[in-house]
């Protein structure tokens, strides 16, 4: 029964994107939530088939963004705290929303891709937004013991039910128009989620998380060690793959400096 439901859910969350239909402007901005402070090796971490050479380096980004649909806005990932550490960013969060002119209490929906630190750190200042997080994560955060890599602390105001959440076992239509979509893509952890959104001057954009943190792993299937299920990841990446190639989507790497300039400088906004 409980399969029947999630094909089902699933299904309806496929209709939604095939019969899409702007009915609000949408707009996506990238945030700044942080930069690697030295660069580091591709092949060290990010592909358990030695796929590429050992002098590969490259820095990482940490990218989080806002969605406004309409008058509603969403936040996707939060990014390490300023101060925290060396690659946090220098800007918060919540002082990036106010030169956009959106407070804190605005967000209606915070949308994580995964439980990790730098994607969540962040997340105690919107403390009033529905939190949308693949359920296998949200099982991870919630266990007696969670799981090594769990940035539990984060979620404490919703797991103490002061705040509200959903644990999305399939698709999620955030806005009910097609218009944000959180894809369910499993493998790096076990509830990892990207995020797909359809501009109407720039067309689909999607959001990978962590399905892959380079091009070179995300061209090859490069598989990090650390990563939750090995054939969950592969199927992530193809789904990604299919969905880019049949709504002719771009990319964003989210943690890929190179994927950047995919989007307009903050505090600009694709359209």
């Amino acid at each position: 029964m409980q399969g029947t439901v999630r094909v089902l859910a699933a299904a309806t969350a496929l209709a939604a994107v095939s019969a899409f239909a702007q009915t609000a402007e949408v707009t996506l901005t990238r945030l700044d939530c942080g930069t690697g402070a030295k660069p580091v090796a591709v092949a060290e971490r990010f592909t358990d088939t030695y796929a590429y050479g050992h002098d590969k380096l490259l820095p990482f980004t940490y990218s989080c963004y806002v969605i406004r649909h309409g008058s509603d806005v969403m936040v996707w990932d939060t990014g390490f705290v300023p101060g925290s550490n060396p690659n946090a960013p220098k800007v918060s969060l919540t002082d990036q929303l106010g030169q956009l002119k959106i407070t804190p209490d605005q967000v209606k929906f915070v949308g994580i891709s995964h439980y990790h630190a730098d994607h969540t750190s962040q997340l105690p200042s919107l403390p009033g937004a529905m939190l949308l997080i693949g359920k296998g994560d949200w099982d991870a955060i919630t266990a007696p013991k969670p799981a090594q890599g769990v940035n539990a602390g984060a979620f404490t105001n919703w797991i103490s039910g002061g705040g509200k959440v959903e644990p999305l076992t399939a698709d999620k239509d955030v806005f009910g128009d097609g218009t944000v979509m959180v894809l369910r893509t499993p493998g790096h952890t076990p509830g990892h989620g990207s995020l797909l959104v359809r501009l109407k001057e720039k067309g689909p954009v999607i959001l990978v998380g962590d399905a892959a943190h380079f091009h070179e792993n995300y061209e090859s299937n490069g598989v990090p060690s650390f990563n939750f299920d090995r054939a969950e990841t592969i199927a992530s990446l193809d789904r990604i793959k299919k969905i880019a190639a049949n709504l002719k989507a771009t990319v964003i790497i989210q943690h890929d400096p190179r994927d950047m300039g995919k989007l307009p400088a903050f505090p600009a906004a694709a359209k």
